[in-house]
């Protein structure tokens, strides 16, 4: 049954957006896990900071990028450094630096071609070359709509 404001057509679109979504972030989630012993959480902060320079980027920036709030940012990083994956550095008087460790980026080299698999598996093989254009034109829309109506950053 369509809800007030939405089509049938229009709520077909969006829950099977939605249940697309959680079930692919589940199943790349369990591989992770199950596969290097990195959660999608871990996964995400290493591979962004294995391409910001020098391995380093301000944790505020982190979390911009990541699309996190401040306080997720701050545990995640926290646990990642119990385990050795990151380390926080000074960076003037209040900002601090998250810093890809050499145990952090040996767990992404681990993880990547067994992630990659799964995203194959699950994503990229079920859809033509012109379709994953189509897709990913689609996400970038959505994206970008999102981006420009984004609540303002936690001070």
């Amino acid at each position: 049954m369509a809800q007030p404001g939405l089509t049938e057509r229009e709520l077909r679109a969006w829950q099977t957006s939605f249940r697309m979504v959680e079930l692919l972030r589940t199943r790349i989630e369990q591989q992770l896990q199950a596969s290097s012993g990195l959660s999608n959480a871990d996964y995400t902060v290493l591979a962004l900071l294995s391409e910001a320079p020098d391995r380093r980027m301000r944790a505020y920036e982190l979390g911009q990028v990541a699309g996190w709030e401040k306080s997720r940012m701050h545990h995640q990083l926290t646990r990642m450094e119990r385990r050795g994956l990151v380390a926080r550095e000074r960076c003037g008087s209040r900002g601090i630096y998250a810093v890809l460790t050499a145990e952090g980026l040996a767990a992404l080299k681990n993880a990547v071609p067994g992630h990659a698999e799964e995203v194959r598996r699950l994503f990229i093989d079920r859809l033509t070359p012109d379709e994953l254009e189509q897709f990913a034109d689609i996400a970038a829309k959505v994206l970008d709509n999102l981006y420009a109506h984004q609540p303002p950053a936690e001070g």
